[in-house]
């Protein structure tokens, strides 16, 4: 899953007499380097969930400090169609049975050939049950899952799956339980990067030590532990033997740790700091005439939801709830003037930069305040409702403004409630403690509208994947599970289709808006661009 830190770019704004306030945290260095030596390439992000085990990392601020450690095996092109990397082919002849061949040249970061065997060890690792890995679900459809992750209360057969296959060293064979015509699709994710045996210590796990300084196989090796909690920075360099291409004149990499969106952004214009994709709420107004053709506004993939902990809270469980709150609020309005236009409408729960889209499917997406009084007064919804967001991610502001919609609208009572980030959030929501209506985001892993399906609201992401508020529906699971094993792209997406209509139907989230990635970089760093998951191409930046 890539759970979304925040809105990139949040409109400060009178609207709703909503004030736009900074945070404290992040410090600024001045942007020198250590001993005068080569001052690095400096990008903002939130504090990690995790350390950077990349089995155990399913958000985007992970996510992206470990895309500049890794190599995928496929990236995507122009057109979201996922070609080779780190493996030279992906082949099937049922969808079923797939070979992997690696690309030659890959070493680890100590200098070792990087085998098939590294990637069955990780993902063998991340499957089973009892290393409780977030990223197991990815795996679920490797024949011999259930073997090694039964579920709640069971013991695990088996130590590995039966599906994974290390040939030779060049070469992995990995069968499905069913066919899947999208597994290739799958494979740029973070899950599916390898793992190196000097990873896991006598007990079999992967150890702190590696976490806080991983070894991978790309473009960067971490230069020093990363201490979570009192880090402010994860310094790199660029690995001199990475098969691929690297940055022409700079080596030094530096991811800064900030709590505050705003501080980020002051260091940013203050040359502290070189890019940065979380621009604060404060920064809307200014941003284009601050930075000039330095401030970019490009389509995206993701949604901005507001989530329900429909399993864990029975006051919504009635979808006319869920579908009144949705009604009541005015979306239009929010994007347009909050957001000051970089976010859409959302009408369904496929992005539009995604084939499976359909302008106006969601009906309940539409603003009807009238309507939306009456059908929550007659499906006696709560008298109060708590809305949770992270304070870290520059969402105050919409998320105050669909609070006063439902004030307004439904004559409710409703209390925003900020987390201090995202990682205290999604741990609440992970330990299924959070009861209230939550502010999430969903950042693509992979371009496939099953993608906005099964990791969020399918019956087995609640214990391996990101349905934080435990939506069941078997109905929904079977059809997706027959998209899924569709002989051809055009008939699973026709059933992906049907999925969405059951969504729209149950309405589990209820969508909000439709991102735009907007971020912006200093007069340091020319080539800056963001690749379909959202995270900076390092190799294409040059120091200007």
């Amino acid at each position: 899953m890539r759970v979304t830190k925040g809105a990139q770019i949040v409109a400060g704004t009178a609207l709703l007499a909503l004030a736009v306030a900074a945070c404290g945290g992040g410090a600024s260095d001045g942007g020198t380097a250590a001993g005068g030596g080569e001052t690095p390439v400096r990008m903002e992000i939130g504090e990690p969930q995790e350390l950077l085990n990349p089995l155990n990392t399913t958000e985007t601020e992970g996510s992206e400090v470990l895309a500049a450690v890794f190599s995928p095996l496929v990236k995507y092109d122009e057109n979201k169609q996922p070609v080779e990397e780190a493996a030279e082919s992906i082949t099937t002849q049922d969808s079923k049975v797939w070979t992997i061949k690696l690309k030659s040249g890959y070493t680890w970061h100590d200098g070792k050939p990087v085998t098939a065997a590294d990637y069955a060890r990780a993902w063998n690792y991340g499957a089973n049950q009892d290393n409780a890995m977030s990223s197991s679900a990815f795996f679920s459809r490797i024949d011999g899952f259930a073997d090694v992750h039964p579920g709640e209360g069971k013991t695990p057969a088996a130590k590995e799956m039966k599906g994974l296959k290390a040939v030779d060293d060049s070469t992995l064979e990995v069968t499905l339980s069913a066919p899947f015509s999208q597994f290739k699709t799958m494979l740029g994710y973070t899950a599916f990067y390898p793992l190196p045996a000097s990873a896991l210590g006598a007990d079999g796990k992967v150890t702190q030590a590696y976490g806080e300084q991983p070894i991978g196989q790309g473009l960067f090796k971490v230069d020093k532990p990363y201490k979570k909690g009192g880090a402010q920075t994860i310094d790199m360099t660029v690995y001199d033997k990475f098969p691929g291409t690297k940055p022409k004149n700079w080596t030094k990499l530096q991811f800064k740790i900030y709590s505050s969106a705003e501080t980020a952004f002051q260091d940013l214009q203050a040359e502290n700091l070189d890019v940065d994709d979380s621009l604060p709420a404060s920064a809307i107004a200014t941003a284009k005439s601050v930075l000039g053709d330095r401030y970019f506004d490009e389509p995206d993939a993701s949604v901005g939801y507001i989530g329900v902990p429909l399993k864990y809270n029975p006051e919504f469980k009635n979808p006319d709830v869920r579908k009144a709150i949705s009604m009541a609020i005015d979306r239009k309005t929010i994007t347009e003037t909050v957001f000051a236009g970089t976010r859409a409408p959302a009408d369904d729960f496929i992005n539009p930069a995604i084939p499976g889209y359909r302008q106006g499917a969601c009906t309940a997406c539409t603003y009807n305040p009238a309507e939306a009084k009456k059908l929550y007064a007659d499906a006696k919804g709560p008298a109060k409702l708590e809305l949770g967001y992270n304070g870290d991610g520059g969402h105050k502001e919409w998320i105050e403004a669909v609070a006063n919609n439902l004030r307004a609208n439904l004559g409710i009572e409703v209390t925003p409630k900020p987390f201090e980030n995202f990682k205290a959030i999604l741990d609440d929501l992970d330990a299924k403690k959070y009861k209230g209506l939550f502010r999430m985001g969903w950042s693509i892993d992979y371009p496939s509208a099953e993608n906005y399906l099964t990791p969020i609201f399918g019956t087995q992401a609640i214990s391996t994947g990101s349905n934080y508020g435990g939506y069941e529906n078997k109905e929904f699971d079977d059809i997706v599970a027959k998209g899924d094993q569709a002989a051809d792209a055009a008939e699973g997406l026709k059933l992906y289709q049907q999925a969405d209509d059951i969504l729209i139907k149950d309405m589990p989230y209820i969508p909000v808006y439709f991102y735009r990635s907007n971020f912006g970089h200093s007069p340091k760093v020319k080539g800056v661009k963001l690749n379909l998951l959202n995270q900076v191409q390092w190799a294409d930046i040059e120091k200007a």
